[in-house]
Protein backbone atom coordinates (compact mmCIF):
# COMPACT_ATOMS: atom_id res chain seq x y z
CA UNK A 1 0.00 0.00 0.00
CA UNK A 2 1.38 3.39 -0.96
CA UNK A 3 1.51 6.45 1.26
CA UNK A 4 -1.20 8.10 -0.84
CA UNK A 5 -3.49 5.11 -0.37
CA UNK A 6 -2.87 5.13 3.40
CA UNK A 7 -3.68 8.84 3.65
CA UNK A 8 -6.79 8.45 1.49
CA UNK A 9 -7.94 5.50 3.62
CA UNK A 10 -7.37 7.45 6.84
CA UNK A 11 -9.23 10.48 5.46
CA UNK A 12 -12.16 8.29 4.40
CA UNK A 13 -12.37 6.73 7.87
CA UNK A 14 -12.28 10.16 9.52
CA UNK A 15 -14.95 11.43 7.13
CA UNK A 16 -17.17 8.42 7.90
CA UNK A 17 -16.80 9.01 11.66
CA UNK A 18 -17.72 12.68 11.20
CA UNK A 19 -20.80 11.83 9.14
CA UNK A 20 -21.89 9.15 11.62
CA UNK A 21 -21.56 11.62 14.50
CA UNK A 22 -23.48 14.21 12.47
CA UNK A 23 -26.33 11.75 11.83
CA UNK A 24 -26.52 10.89 15.52
CA UNK A 25 -26.56 14.57 16.51
CA UNK A 26 -29.13 15.36 13.83
CA UNK A 27 -31.50 12.58 14.91
CA UNK A 28 -31.43 13.64 18.55
CA UNK A 29 -31.96 17.32 17.66
CA UNK A 30 -34.74 16.55 15.16
CA UNK A 31 -36.60 14.38 17.65
CA UNK A 32 -36.26 17.01 20.37
CA UNK A 33 -37.68 19.66 18.01
CA UNK A 34 -40.47 17.42 16.70
CA UNK A 35 -38.94 17.30 13.21
CA UNK A 36 -38.60 13.52 13.01
CA UNK A 37 -41.13 11.17 11.44
CA UNK A 38 -40.60 7.53 12.39
CA UNK A 39 -41.93 4.49 10.52
CA UNK A 40 -42.34 3.35 6.93
CA UNK A 41 -46.08 4.03 6.76
CA UNK A 42 -45.87 7.34 8.62
CA UNK A 43 -43.07 8.43 6.27
CA UNK A 44 -45.09 7.47 3.19
CA UNK A 45 -48.07 9.47 4.47
CA UNK A 46 -45.94 12.56 5.12
CA UNK A 47 -44.17 12.37 1.77
CA UNK A 48 -47.54 12.07 0.05
CA UNK A 49 -48.97 15.11 1.87
CA UNK A 50 -45.95 17.42 2.16
CA UNK A 51 -42.80 16.21 0.34
CA UNK A 52 -41.28 19.70 0.34
CA UNK A 53 -40.90 19.62 4.12
CA UNK A 54 -38.65 16.53 4.04
CA UNK A 55 -34.91 17.27 3.99
CA UNK A 56 -33.44 13.84 4.77
CA UNK A 57 -34.57 10.22 4.63
CA UNK A 58 -32.78 7.52 6.63
CA UNK A 59 -33.47 3.91 5.70
CA UNK A 60 -32.34 1.67 8.54
CA UNK A 61 -31.80 -2.05 8.32
CA UNK A 62 -29.49 -4.60 9.87
CA UNK A 63 -27.87 -7.46 8.01
CA UNK A 64 -30.26 -10.10 9.35
CA UNK A 65 -33.22 -8.18 7.87
CA UNK A 66 -31.74 -7.82 4.37
CA UNK A 67 -33.85 -10.76 3.13
CA UNK A 68 -37.17 -9.12 4.10
CA UNK A 69 -38.71 -8.69 0.64
CA UNK A 70 -41.59 -6.48 1.82
CA UNK A 71 -39.17 -4.11 3.53
CA UNK A 72 -36.95 -3.99 0.43
CA UNK A 73 -39.98 -3.12 -1.72
CA UNK A 74 -40.88 -0.29 0.69
CA UNK A 75 -37.29 0.95 0.56
CA UNK A 76 -37.25 0.89 -3.25
CA UNK A 77 -40.45 2.92 -3.45
CA UNK A 78 -39.28 5.41 -0.82
CA UNK A 79 -35.89 5.80 -2.53
CA UNK A 80 -37.60 6.44 -5.86
CA UNK A 81 -39.86 9.06 -4.31
CA UNK A 82 -36.90 10.74 -2.60
CA UNK A 83 -34.91 10.84 -5.84
CA UNK A 84 -37.88 12.38 -7.69
CA UNK A 85 -38.22 15.06 -4.98
CA UNK A 86 -34.50 15.82 -4.40
CA UNK A 87 -34.51 14.43 -0.87
CA UNK A 88 -31.17 13.19 0.47
CA UNK A 89 -31.17 9.50 1.41
CA UNK A 90 -28.79 7.56 3.66
CA UNK A 91 -28.84 3.83 4.43
CA UNK A 92 -28.13 3.12 8.08
CA UNK A 93 -27.16 -0.08 9.85
CA UNK A 94 -27.10 -0.44 13.62
CA UNK A 95 -30.74 -0.64 14.64
CA UNK A 96 -29.87 -1.14 18.30
CA UNK A 97 -27.86 2.09 18.41
CA UNK A 98 -30.63 3.87 16.53
CA UNK A 99 -33.18 2.75 19.11
CA UNK A 100 -30.83 3.89 21.87
CA UNK A 101 -30.43 7.34 20.27
CA UNK A 102 -34.18 7.79 19.98
CA UNK A 103 -34.82 6.66 23.55
CA UNK A 104 -36.77 3.57 22.63
CA UNK A 105 -37.74 1.56 25.70
CA UNK A 106 -36.05 -1.77 26.16
CA UNK A 107 -38.45 -4.60 25.40
CA UNK A 108 -39.43 -6.37 28.58
CA UNK A 109 -41.15 -9.70 28.16
CA UNK A 110 -42.82 -8.57 24.96
CA UNK A 111 -45.02 -6.00 26.72
CA UNK A 112 -43.48 -2.96 25.05
CA UNK A 113 -44.07 -2.64 21.34
CA UNK A 114 -41.16 -0.90 19.63
CA UNK A 115 -41.69 1.69 16.92
CA UNK A 116 -40.80 0.87 13.34
CA UNK A 117 -37.38 2.49 12.99
CA UNK A 118 -36.77 1.33 9.43
CA UNK A 119 -37.57 4.71 7.89
CA UNK A 120 -36.89 8.08 9.47
CA UNK A 121 -37.63 11.44 7.90
CA UNK A 122 -36.13 14.70 9.07
CA UNK A 123 -38.40 17.61 8.22
CA UNK A 124 -38.03 21.33 7.95
CA UNK A 125 -40.97 23.71 8.19
CA UNK A 126 -41.55 25.88 5.12
CA UNK A 127 -41.48 29.01 7.27
CA UNK A 128 -38.37 27.98 9.16
CA UNK A 129 -34.78 27.91 8.01
CA UNK A 130 -33.72 25.35 10.61
CA UNK A 131 -30.28 24.11 9.74
CA UNK A 132 -28.21 22.14 12.14
CA UNK A 133 -24.53 21.51 11.59
CA UNK A 134 -25.39 17.82 11.44
CA UNK A 135 -27.82 18.39 8.58
CA UNK A 136 -25.24 20.40 6.65
CA UNK A 137 -22.62 17.66 7.18
CA UNK A 138 -24.96 14.86 6.08
CA UNK A 139 -26.17 16.81 3.03
CA UNK A 140 -22.56 17.41 2.02
CA UNK A 141 -21.79 13.70 2.39
CA UNK A 142 -24.81 12.78 0.25
CA UNK A 143 -23.71 15.23 -2.44
CA UNK A 144 -20.15 13.84 -2.43
CA UNK A 145 -21.53 10.30 -2.69
CA UNK A 146 -23.71 11.19 -5.66
CA UNK A 147 -20.63 12.69 -7.30
CA UNK A 148 -19.00 9.26 -6.91
CA UNK A 149 -22.07 7.52 -8.42
CA UNK A 150 -23.16 6.16 -5.03
CA UNK A 151 -26.76 7.33 -5.01
CA UNK A 152 -27.66 5.94 -1.60
CA UNK A 153 -24.65 6.18 0.72
CA UNK A 154 -24.43 3.95 3.79
CA UNK A 155 -23.26 4.50 7.32
CA UNK A 156 -23.03 2.22 10.32
CA UNK A 157 -24.07 3.33 13.79
CA UNK A 158 -21.83 1.63 16.31
CA UNK A 159 -23.09 0.62 19.74
CA UNK A 160 -21.56 2.38 22.71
Amino acid sequence: MTLEELVASDNAAQRMQAVTAAVEQLLVAAQRQDRLTVGVYEAAKLMNVDPDSVVLCLLAIDEEEEDDIALQIHFTLIQSFCCDNDIDIVRVSGMQRLAQLLGEPAETLGTTEARDLHCLLVTNCHTDTWKSQGLVEVASYCEESRGNNQWVPSISLEER
